[in-house]
């Protein structure tokens, strides 16, 4: 059964889903839970374009948010008694799918859990999805958990 568990948090009520039924799974099958937070490229360049920081303000804007996101998800995780270990990462040269990936791979994960939005149609083609490609590239069992229609 899984023994590793990846579960790629941004702090999205999607996100959240996912994590907690990662906890769930971790707790029948005894697991561990790996947490990562990437700050990505397009995350950077948005916030510098919108905001009007400066590279170095939002980059630390950025840490610390990331810092807290999985602060919060690693606490949630040991209140349920289940080994967590987490990672954050300034992938400003790789994808946020690219670099979930290759945690996967590193790491040696049994599974990657993972909110989606569930998009489809037209808003799927505008928006992408990264879910989809981390399920089409990953090299273990991906189980994604829906977000309601609500999107709560």
């Amino acid at each position: 059964m899984y023994q590793r568990i990846l579960v790629p948090v941004d702090g999205s009520a999607t996100s959240e889903r996912g994590l907690r039924e990662a906890i769930r799974l971790a707790r029948l099958t005894h697991a561990d839970l790996r947490l990562i937070h990437v700050i990505d490229e397009l995350s950077f360049a948005i916030g510098i374009d919108s905001c009007g920081y400066y590279a170095g303000e939002l980059l630390d804007l950025l840490r610390a948010n990331g810092a807290d996101i999985l602060r919060q998800a690693t606490e949630q995780v040991r209140a349920q008694g289940v080994p967590v270990s987490s990672v954050l990462y300034e992938n400003l040269e790789k994808t946020v799918q690219q670099r979930v990936i290759d945690e996967a791979g590193e790491w040696r994960a049994d599974l990657i859990v993972l909110g989606t939005h569930g998009r489809r149609g037209v808003r799927r083609l505008a928006l992408g999805s990264s879910a989809e490609r981390i399920l089409r590239s990953a090299p273990v069992p991906v189980l994604l958990v829906r977000a309601p229609e609500d999107g709560a």
